[in-house]
């Protein structure tokens, strides 16, 4: 009997992606050259390949390509990088996702209300380093574990990373409760990321296999493929279709497959088509 492939019902490249992409690929039709990223502008080293085919490099510092074109990547970059940017090209181009911008915002906001502001998020993230530059006296915890032994004032205030699963978060605003005056929780996970993780978690707990698509190097399509395992031992993570084996569906009824934000629904469908060709057709099914 062939499987069925499903694909989760909210799946792949969220908008802040979506735009930034069409930034860059509108900067090669228009835009001063030569074109360049600081850092990747997303977390997919295909699809950051691609866009070096189609003209778009990428640099690590502002100085390192003077002049031309220089785009903000999607997880944005701390102010004096943007500063450095700008008085080192000739147009710059800010492609920091808005949701991505409205978590730096909160803890600018909170730190200047006199608050010790709390970073639910991964040290060393683009995303994590930008809040904390708009928020230098933060603190970053990875989760509730983090407060162990910590000393905390009398006014917390806690943002959160944007593709952070909202559990993390929850745990975390109970560990504070009671511990502090006043605590001000301001949630700045993207939806899309809820919408995908929940999806997925849903698909994951009615599949035999899972496959997540997208870059080892992304954050919340790591996250993904966690919490697919946590519900389907046979996850799978992988960024392209060449790294598919046929041993991963032997005696599989049900396939699933979902992709984190920083993929495109081409990378997808390519990988659809993939596990397709090694068990038959089953999708739709």
């Amino acid at each position: 009997m062939t499987p069925t492939i499903r694909v989760a019902d909210e799946a792949g490249a969220c908008y802040g992606v979506n735009r930034a992409l069409d930034m860059a690929r509108a900067a090669t039709r228009e835009a001063p050259a030569p074109i360049h990223t600081l850092g990747p502008l997303i977390h997919n080293p295909s699809v950051v390949a691609q866009l070096a085919a189609e003209g778009v490099g990428v640099v690590e510092d502002p100085s390192d390509q003077p002049g031309g074109t220089l785009l903000l990547r999607c997880h944005g970059v701390t102010p004096s990088q943007e500063r450095e940017a700008r008085a080192t090209h000739e147009l710059v181009l800010d492609a920091t996702c808005p949701f991505v911008v409205r978590a730096h915002q909160a803890a600018e906001r909170l730190t200047s209300e006199g608050y010790q502001v709390i970073v639910l998020g991964e040290k060393g993230h683009p995303e994590v380093e930008g809040t904390l530059a708009h928020a230098p006296d933060a603190v970053v915890l990875s989760g509730a574990g983090g407060l162990d032994g910590m000393s905390l004032g009398r006014k917390v205030g806690v943002v959160v990373q944007t593709t952070q699963a909202r559990s993390c978060l929850r745990d975390l605003v109970a560990a504070l409760v009671g511990r502090c005056a006043e605590l001000r929780v301001i949630d700045t996970i993207c939806e899309a990321t809820s919408l995908r993780q929940e999806a997925a978690a849903r698909l994951a707990g009615a599949s035999d296999v899972m496959v997540v698509i997208g870059g080892r190097n992304s954050a919340n399509t790591t996250r993904l493929a966690r919490i697919c395992a946590e519900r389907c031992p046979a996850t799978h993570h992988i960024e392209l279709p060449g790294e598919l084996r046929a041993s991963w569906f032997e005696g599989a009824a049900r396939i699933g497959v979902t992709a984190g934000a920083s993929t495109p629904q081409t990378q997808i469908d390519e990988v659809v088509h993939a596990i397709g060709a090694l068990v038959g057709d089953g999708r739709g099914a």
